[in-house]
C-alpha cells in the first residue's frame, strides 16, 4: 500500500516523461497483441523511463502493461517503489461513462489486480468533458476517500480535452473541497498546431491549485505526421476536419523540402519547448537523462521544475528514436554538458542541443505558416452526435461494446475485432 499520511507534493517525484500506453489498443494498432510489449516495457525502463500512464478505456492496455511489469528483470532492477503507475476511472466505451462512487471502487480494484499492484500513483477521472460537473466530484471524492482510508492510490487528477471544462473543474474542485486536484492532464493542447494550453489553460489551473499539468498527445493523437492520422483497425476515427489535414499534407512537404520529418520537428518542439513553458506546473522527477541505472536527479540538468510530457509508442525503433531526441533536449538544459558527459555521450552534445533547438524554432515557424488558419484549432469534444448510453448498462462491470475488456480481446490467434464506431482515445 501507499504511504499517504505525509503526502509529497507530486511535483516532487513525478518524472516528467512519462511512457503513455494509449498505444496497447485496437485504435493505434491492428492487434497489439502482436506487439513485444514486454520488451518495449523492458527497454524504457533501461532508457530510465520511470512512469507509465494507462486506462480501463484502452482496450487491453492495463493487462498488457501490468504483465510488462511483472517480470523477474523488473522485480530485480526496477521495484515497485521506483516506477509511477498512473491509470483513469470513469469512462468504460466510446459512449459509456459512470462516475458514481460504487463505480469507481470497483473500477480501482480491477486495475489493481490487472496492473499487478497494491497501489496506483495516480489516478485520473478520464474524459470529464462528457459528463456533468455533479458526476465529476462524486469520483473526485471518492478516490480521494480510497486514498485517505484504502491507501491504494497516492495522487487525485482529471484528464481530458477541452480546456474550458479541465479549467472550470478544477476551480470548483479547490472551492468545494478546499484541496487542489494533484494534476490535470491535458492532451494535444501544446503541438505546433495548438499552443492554447499554454496562452490560456495554464494560468488558469495554476490559480485553481493544481500542482502539475502534463502534456500529453505532443503529434496531436497523430496527425502531425509525414504519414497522416493512424488508422488501425477502428478505421479512420480522427476527429480533425479535411482542411486541417491538407494543411498538416502542406506542413510536412515543407518539412520533406529541408530534409525533415514533420513528426520528428513536432515531438522535438513540444517537448523541448513544453519543458520550458511548462516548468511552473511541471515536476522535479527522474529526469531518464541516460546515466546508466542511477537514480537520477533534477539537479542534474539545472535544478529546475521541468515540463512534463506523456509520449506513446509502439515499436521499439519508435521508443529509441523518441528518446534520442528526449536526451538530446536535457543535453541543452543548464549543466547540459556535464550531463551529457555522465551518460557517455559527445563531449559537444550540449553545444549541438543547442544549435538544434535553433534550427527546431526556424523550421517551427515555417510549419505554422503553412497551417495557418488551422493555428490553435480545436475539434469538439464531444461532438454533436455523441449519445451517453451509461444508464443501460450502470453496475455492470463488463465493457458495453463496441469496446472490448482484455478478457474479451482476441489473443494472437483470435478473430474478433472491435468496430469502428469509437471515438479518439487520449
Amino acid at each position: 500500500m501507499a504511504d499517504t499520511k505525509a503526502k509529497v507534493p507530486l511535483s516532487s517525484i513525478l518524472p516528467p516523461l512519462i511512457f503513455g500506453t494509449a498505444t496497447f489498443n485496437y485504435q493505434y494498432n491492428l492487434d497489439p497483441y502482436e506487439l513485444d510489449t514486454t520488451g518495449l516495457v523492458q527497454q524504457a525502463l533501461e532508457y530510465g523511463v520511470r512512469a507509465f500512464d494507462t486506462s480501463p478505456y484502452y482496450g487491453p492496455s492495463e493487462e498488457i502493461l501490468g504483465a510488462a511489469l511483472d517480470t523477474d528483470f523488473v522485480r530485480n532492477n526496477v521495484p515497485r517503489e521506483d516506477h509511477f503507475l498512473i491509470t483513469k476511472v470513469g469512462r468504460i466505451s466510446s459512449e459509456h461513462f459512470d462516475y458514481s462512487k460504487e463505480w469507481v471502487y470497483k473500477s480501482i480494484q480491477r486495475s489493481l489486480q490487472r496492473l499487478k499492484t497494491q497501489y496506483l500513483d495516480l489516478v485520473y477521472c478520464h474524459d470529464v468533458e462528457f459528463v456533468s460537473e455533479e458526476e465529476v466530484m462524486e469520483a473526485v471524492k471518492e478516490l480521494r476517500r480510497i486514498r485517505d482510508e484504502e491507501g491504494t492510490i497516492r495522487y487525485v487528477g482529471i484528464s481530458g480535452y477541452p480546456l474550458p471544462v479541465l479549467c472550470s473543474l478544477a476551480k470548483r474542485v479547490l472551492r468545494e473541497t478546499g484541496e487542489p486536484l494533484d494534476a490535470v492532464m491535458s492532451y494535444a493542447n501544446f503541438t505546433l498546431q495548438n499552443e492554447l494550453l499554454a496562452t490560456s489553460g495554464m494560468q488558469q489551473l495554476k490559480d485553481a491549485g493544481v500542482d502539475v499539468v502534463p502534456n500529453a498527445s505532443p503529434l496531436s493523437m497523430g496527425l502531425l505526421r509525414r504519414n497522416g492520422v493512424p488508422v488501425g483497425s477502428m478505421g479512420n476515427w480522427h476527429p480533425s476536419t479535411d482542411g486541417l489535414r491538407a494543411a498538416v499534407k502542406r506542413a510536412s512537404d515543407f518539412c520533406d523540402r529541408h530534409d525533415e520529418t514533420l513528426e520528428f520537428v513536432a515531438i522535438r518542439y513540444a517537448l523541448e519547448t513544453w519543458l520550458h513553458v511548462g516548468s511552473s506546473v511541471g515536476s522535479r522527477g527522474d529526469p531518464a537523462s541516460g546515466v546508466p541505472w542511477t537514480r537520477e536527479s533534477i539537479e542534474q540538468v539545472g535544478g529546475d521544475r521541468l515540463g512534463v510530457s506523456v509520449m506513446g509508442v509502439s515499436k521499439s525503433s519508435e521508443l529509441e528514436k523518441t528518446m534520442q531526441v528526449w536526451r538530446s533536449i536535457l543535453d541543452g538544459l543548464e549543466n547540459g554538458a556535464e550531463t551529457a558527459r555522465l551518460a557517455g555521450r559527445w563531449k559537444r552534445d550540449h553545444e549541438w542541443s543547442m544549435n538544434r533547438r535553433k534550427a527546431v524554432q526556424i523550421l517551427a515557424d515555417g510549419i505554422k505558416e503553412h497551417l495557418d488558419e488551422f493555428l490553435d484549432y480545436t475539434w469538439g469534444s464531444p461532438d454533436k452526435d455523441f449519445l451517453d448510453k451509461r444508464a443501460a448498462k450502470k453496475g455492470d462491470l463488463r465493457v458495453p461494446e463496441p469496446w472490448l475488456t482484455p478478457a474479451q480481446s482476441p489473443q494472437r490467434d483470435g478473430s474478433i475485432e472491435p468496430t469502428d464506431s469509437i471515438l479518439p482515445l487520449r
